[in-house]
C-alpha cells in the first residue's frame, strides 16, 4: 500500500462472482445465507499457488472489500441504517454503512474450497457472502476462533427483529428458476429482500438474481412471488469462463 498526503492506494487482488448483480436483495450481513454460493478470483499478479498455501486449513476467512458502488470524494458523520426504519440517525462508525470515508467492507465467509484451475490459478470457493456480482477484494486474512467474542454487545443492532418470511413460489414461475438456483433464490427472498421502511403489501417489488428478474409482493410475514423473467442464456455466457 502506497501512502502520500494522507491518502494510501489499495491494490484490487481479486474480485468475487456470484448471484447478486444488483445491490437490491443482498443480506445485510455476511454469514446470513450460506447457501449462497460465490467464487474469488484472483488478478494475474496474485495467482501465485505459494500464496495460498495452508489457506484450506481454515473453515473461514475474512474478505476486506470495497463498497465500490458507494465510492465518493465526501463522507457524512451520521447515516441513516435501513433496519432502523431509515429515520434514525447513527454515527457512521457505529454502523457497517457503505457510505464511509474509505468505502472499505469488512466480511466473514465459509471457505467452502480452494481450486487450482489451469487458466486462473487458485480460485477460492465461498459461501455466506454479502458482496455484489464483480465487487473487487483488497485483501483475504484467515478467520480464527479466537475473532469470535460470543459475550459481545450488539448495539442497536439488538434491537432489530431478525425474522424470515415464509416464501410463496408458485410451480408455474418457479419452474422457470434453475433447478440449482431454486433453494438459494428461496433462501434470499426469506430475508426479505425490502428496505426496513417499506411495508406497502400492494408493492410489487423487483430482485435481480442470476440472470432472473423476480418480481414479488410481500403481505404481512408471507413472500408472495408473482412474476420471474429473464434470459439465463447471457447470464451463463457472461459466466462462462468461470469455475
Amino acid at each position: 500500500m502506497k501512502t502520500q498526503n494522507n491518502r494510501a492506494e489499495l491494490k484490487v487482488i481479486a474480485r468475487i462472482h456470484n448471484d447478486f448483480t444488483e445491490k437490491f436483495g443482498i443480506p445485510h450481513q455476511s454469514g446470513r445465507l450460506n447457501r449462497q454460493k460465490a467464487v474469488i478470483v484472483f488478478e494475474p499478479e496474485y495467482r501465485v499457488a505459494e500464496a495460498f498455501r495452508g489457506l484450506e486449513e481454515y473453515t473461514h476467512i475474512w474478505l476486506i472489500w470495497q463498497f465500490s458502488e458507494n465510492v465518493r470524494d465526501t463522507w457524512s458523520p451520521t447515516v441513516r441504517p435501513p433496519r432502523l426504519g431509515g429515520n434514525v440517525r447513527k454515527g457512521v462508525f457505529a454502523t457497517r454503512s457503505p457510505f464511509r470515508p474509505n468505502s472499505l467492507g469488512l466480511s466473514s465467509v465459509r471457505l467452502e474450497s480452494v481450486e487450482f484451475h489451469r487458466e486462473l490459478g487458485p480460485v477460492l470457493h465461498v459461501s455466506g457472502a454479502d458482496l455484489m456480482d464483480g465487487t473487487p477484494i483488497f485483501d483475504i486474512k484467515p478467520y480464527i476462533p479466537t475473532d469470535s467474542h460470543p459475550e459481545a454487545s450488539g448495539g442497536f443492532t439488538e434491537q432489530i427483529r431478525d425474522h424470515r418470511l415464509k416464501v410463496v413460489f408458485p410451480d408455474d414461475w418457479l419452474s422457470l428458476v434453475p433447478e440449482e438456483k431454486r433453494e438459494p433464490l428461496t433462501e434470499v427472498l426469506s430475508n426479505d429482500p425490502r428496505p426496513g421502511y417499506q411495508a406497502d403489501p400492494e408493492r410489487v417489488y423487483g430482485l435481480a438474481y442470476g440472470g432472473m428478474d423476480v418480481h414479488f409482493r410481500v403481505e404481512g410475514n408471507v413472500l408472495i412471488v408473482c412474476g420471474v423473467s429473464g434470459d439465463q442464456r447471457e447470464q451463463k455466457e457472461n459466466r462462462e469462463d468461470l469455475p
